[in-house]
């Protein structure tokens, strides 16, 4: 008990930290070349899409093979578009917030039976679009105005036919040379966990404070971090069938949230430039760096962050 009150107190410690990130509404500089259906051109067209009535297993089965965060509901004839499921649902479900009703309510915690529902039941109804002939610009000011990661693309039909997201967009922003470090663009006002934490209190405060990662410390040190990611392949990997007996969610949230950490950690320093984090967020496939000075954690770059950053400067 000890260990997770001390966890608690740094969590909200380092909550309190004045923060970078907040510095009010983006000013899009003229630099950001507009050209009709530049989404196109910079996201995928390769997309992969489940119908409504795909069960929810089956669509964390689909993103965690793919290495999707997020997955596109569609009419099964027309390919409309008509929601989308991301891994912040399965954060949700798994214990978050309102969709966990579907399990704790409808299904008396039984979650083997929640998870043979439809996606229907969880995933984001009529999601923010971008027709095809969209710019670059309209794409940024719905990903760094509503905080949102990825976007479909769809036709004046209404028929899926791509996806943008920001590391698309992070991604030919970060091309060009910027002046700016990562100490100017970091996160320092954190909400931390600790190894010890249960996954249903990650989960929680996923969804709370609209987190998709948590760094993970003890004793003042960084012990890993937790992204929303690992959470749903734990789920669509199966992983958690191996530790259900009688099927209630509790016996699977309960598990230390260690358990889930990715192996291997990445890490960056407040002096670095904002193209470099970029750079090697690209090479390692990873959505954050957490920013270390004198082995201490004093930050959180994402892409997020860096994506305003380059929309800025």
């Amino acid at each position: 008990m000890r260990k997770n009150d001390r966890g608690t107190k740094q969590g909200d410690r380092l909550l309190k930290m004045q923060g970078k990130f907040d510095r009010g509404p983006v000013d899009f500089k003229s630099h950001i070349a507009q050209q009709e259906g530049q989404v196109m051109v910079i996201g995928s067209t390769d997309v992969i899409s489940v119908p409504q009535t795909h069960t929810i297993i089956g669509a964390a089965e689909i993103m965690t093979q793919c290495g999707f965060r997020r997955l596109p509901v569609t009419d099964a004839g027309t390919k409309k578009l008509r929601g989308i499921i991301t891994s912040g649902d399965i954060v949700n479900l798994m214990g978050g917030g309102d969709k966990s009703r579907l399990v704790q309510v409808k299904h008396g915690g039984n979650l083997v039976a929640a998870l043979n529902e439809s996606v229907r039941t969880i995933m984001t109804q009529k999601p923010e679009t971008l027709t095809s002939d969209a710019h670059l610009i309209d794409a940024l000011k719905i990903i760094v105005g509503k905080k949102i990661g990825g976007i479909p693309i769809v036709d004046h039909e209404g028929v899926l036919c791509g996806i943008i997201t920001e590391r698309d967009v992070m991604r030919v922003l970060a091309a060009e040379r910027s002046t700016l470090a990562v100490e100017n663009v970091m996160s320092s006002a954190l909400r931390v966990t600790t190894p010890e934490s249960p996954i249903s209190t990650v989960t929680h405060d996923m969804t709370t404070y609209r987190f998709r990662r948590l760094p993970v410390v003890s004793d003042d040190v960084l012990f890993g971090i937790i992204t929303a990611t690992d959470i749903m392949r734990y789920l669509g990997s199966r992983e958690i069938f191996q530790r259900l007996k009688t099927g209630n969610i509790a016996e699977v949230t309960g598990l230390p949230v260690r358990n889930l950490i990715a192996g291997n950690l990445f890490t960056t320093t407040p002096e670095k430039s904002v193209n470099d984090a970029a750079r090697e967020m690209l090479e390692k496939n990873i959505g954050a760096l957490p920013v270390i000075e004198g082995g201490r954690l004093i930050g959180l770059v994402t892409e997020f962050d860096l994506v305003r950053a380059f929309a800025e400067e």
